[in-house]
């Protein structure tokens, strides 16, 4: 795994390539390699993974009328290289990114349907000075670019980008309303007004001063009724098998993450099952006052035993000062998934032993494994209800319930199911979604009359996706908000959390259940397959009995994040209070103090749970300060 970067413009000096690449290190720390010539500079920063002395890069095709920067693995990249041989490609490395050159020069941009794994690279051609950027299919591997003063970038991390001091730091209004309503910044906005994220499944040309973006893939979701669900189920272990065994390519020490979860206990069991050596396994638990949550770290011992796996454990404190800088600089914008937390940690840990980590991450998108589904599906049976009973008896007694004390997120789904269950089924997910709810969205923003237009604009890319014509299926279908989750919470949320801070660790962390021709089968299973009988994950638990333990599969699901609504009225209480006081917020004027008071006071007291929007308020002003105002 490594880290790009680069400029296409004349006259780029030699000092900057090397510095603004050097941002990239921590993605990169077993080699560094350099192009420049009068057009364009290009840096690399490489952790090796894969042909572990003869992979540096820029790699050159035979001519040197060519070459490319990549980051990620190609799993097929053997069978690839075969089929380019005969055709009378050669090769100066066993790199699977010399592979993706070859590639580019036999089939052109079409090169990136060819490929399976994870990657975003950049391919240059020094004779029709043309740029060609590519990323993979589930934005597992993020890219960056951006315009400015005359001059094209790309990077892995939008810090590259930022190395030069002259490139533009305006902020995004769009990008800006839309991470406090979701707590990250939806594609391709980022919070930056000239810096964009190139979407998973496309690819980018820069000609001439010019760009133009080409999606290669997007999922189709075509549910299959005519198949059962031994059928299904056969089908997707067969393919999640073949998804495991070809991310154990590797010549550097490997493990798994190990949640107590089905998900990322079903990796660990094929993973162990396809090799020969005991799996190293990963998991944290959580310390301080957390309440009555639910530590998975006994399911994963029993997992980890099953195994006979190398396992160890973190316990994660509740401690925000000095770590919350490190999330930001991670991430170069704000970025409010608390998850961050134990997520850190645990890609420390593994990076202490293994150089490369398999995760269990997609799961849920893919099979249903969100409360949100659950509470979906089950909004379609309370509107059968007489609204008079709906809305007279059922929502006041709900809307009166005090938040309990342990933190649970029990009546605060309660709360928001009620108030948005009678919707049309798009704005219905949307509202369950949204951080922001309508009474404390019109008064959130200082200046409302520049920002609050930008809560529809918000709304309508999300919605866009839950709409989707790639989904045949009815307009209230659970398969409609998998999608939306797939385009949308996944890679701009999930998958930044994983690349962010593995990469920062130099961890490499690959995701089988995000295997694109799993994917695709999967987008074939009904959606009453996926959520049956009110339980999520409900064919992939089937799936999983004859893998895992039985108290495995029934537990219930924690998810891989912190007590952060218990933390919050505790431990991190003074931290939160100094952060957003009133002095603090004055110093963008972005925020109504009078709003952020009342949304502390209502949290503080149990009267309702704002973990995440105050979350979201703590790290964007910790960034405001290191990114714009210190700048």
């Amino acid at each position: 795994m490594c880290g790009i970067f680069g400029v296409v413009a004349p006259h780029i000096e030699q000092g900057f390539l090397e510095f603004a690449t050097q941002t990239l290190a921590h993605r990169g720390p077993d080699d560094a390699g350099y192009f420049l010539d009068e057009h364009v500079a290009l840096g690399h920063r490489r952790l090796s993974i894969v042909d572990l002395e003869g992979g540096h890069q820029p790699i050159f095709n035979e001519d040197r009328s060519e070459c490319i920067i990549c980051n990620g693995e190609i799993y097929n990249h053997l069978e690839l290289k075969e089929q380019l041989l005969s055709r009378g490609h050669r090769f100066s490395t066993r790199s699977d990114s010399e592979v993706v050159l070859h590639a580019y020069e036999e089939w052109g941009e079409s090169c990136v349907e060819r490929l399976r794994g994870m990657f975003a690279f950049a391919i240059w051609n020094l004779q029709e000075r043309v740029l060609f950027l590519g990323r993979d299919r589930l934005g597992i591997k993020p890219l960056f670019y951006g315009e400015d003063a005359g001059r094209f970038y790309f990077a892995s991390e939008m810090k590259a980008i930022l190395a030069d001091s002259s490139f533009s730091r305006e902020i995004d209004d769009f990008a800006l309303v839309s991470y406090f309503n979701l707590s990250y910044i939806p594609a391709s906005l980022t919070i930056y007004k000239k810096i964009r994220k190139l979407l998973p499944g496309h690819t980018l040309t820069y000609r001439d001063s010019k760009l133009s973006i080409r999606k290669y893939w997007d999922l189709q979701m075509v549910p299959d009724y005519d198949k059962s669900e031994a059928k299904f189920e056969q089908g997707f272990m067969a393919l999640l098998h073949e998804a495991v065994d070809i991310r154990l390519m590797s010549e550097v020490p490997l493990g798994a993450f190990l949640s107590g979860g089905i998900d990322s206990s079903l990796i660990v069991a094929l993973m162990s099952q396809a090799s020969s050596e005991p799996a190293n396994t990963f998991c944290m638990g959580f310390g301080g006052d957390a309440g009555g949550y639910l530590d998975e770290r006994g399911y994963a011992r029993q997992v980890s035993q099953r195994y006979a796996t190398n396992h160890r454990e973190f316990e994660v404190l509740p401690q925000a000062e000095g770590l919350i800088e490190k999330i930001v600089d991670a991430f170069d914008e704000p970025f409010a998934d608390d998850s961050t937390i134990p997520s850190y940690f645990v890609c420390e840990l593994a990076r202490e032993n293994v150089t490369v980590a398999l995760s269990g991450l997609g799961g849920d998108e893919v099979f249903s494994g969100y409360e949100r589904h659950l509470g979906f599906v089950l909004s379609g049976h309370y509107n059968r209800l007489p609204a008079l009973l709906r809305e007279r008896v059922i929502r006041p007694a709900i809307e009166g319930l005090p938040e309990r004390a342990d933190g649970h997120y029990t009546i605060n789904h309660m709360k928001r199911f009620v108030r948005s269950a009678t919707l049309p089924p798009d704005q219905r997910y949307f509202e369950y979604i949204s951080r922001l709810s309508p009474r404390i969205k019109d008064v959130f923003f200082a200046d409302s009359q520049r920002f609050n237009p930008h809560f529809e604009s918000c709304r309508a890319l999300v919605l866009e996706h839950f709409n989707s014509t790639n989904v045949v299926d009815r307009p209230d279908s659970l398969n409609r908000a998998l999608y939306s989750d797939i385009k949308n919470y996944l890679p701009e949320d999930i998958l930044a959390v994983t690349d962010r801070l593995s990469m920062h660790h130099s961890l490499e962390v690959r995701v089988p259940f995000l295997d694109h021709k799993f994917m695709e089968f999967c987008g074939t299973i009904p959606a009453q397959m996926k959520l049956k009988w009110l339980q999520k994950k409900y064919l992939l638990k089937k799936a999983s009995r004859k893998y895992l333990p039985k108290e495995v599969i029934k537990h219930r699901k924690q998810g891989f994040v912190g007590p952060m609504s218990c933390w919050l009225k505790k431990e991190l209480k003074p931290f939160v209070l100094q952060t957003l006081s009133e002095e603090n917020l004055a110093r963008h004027g972005f925020l109504n103090p009078g709003t952020v008071r009342m949304v502390l006071d209502e949290h503080f007291s149990g009267k309702e749970i704002h973990d995440t929007l105050i979350w979201s308020m703590v790290v964007f002003q910790v960034w405001f300060n290191r990114y714009i105002e210190d700048n």
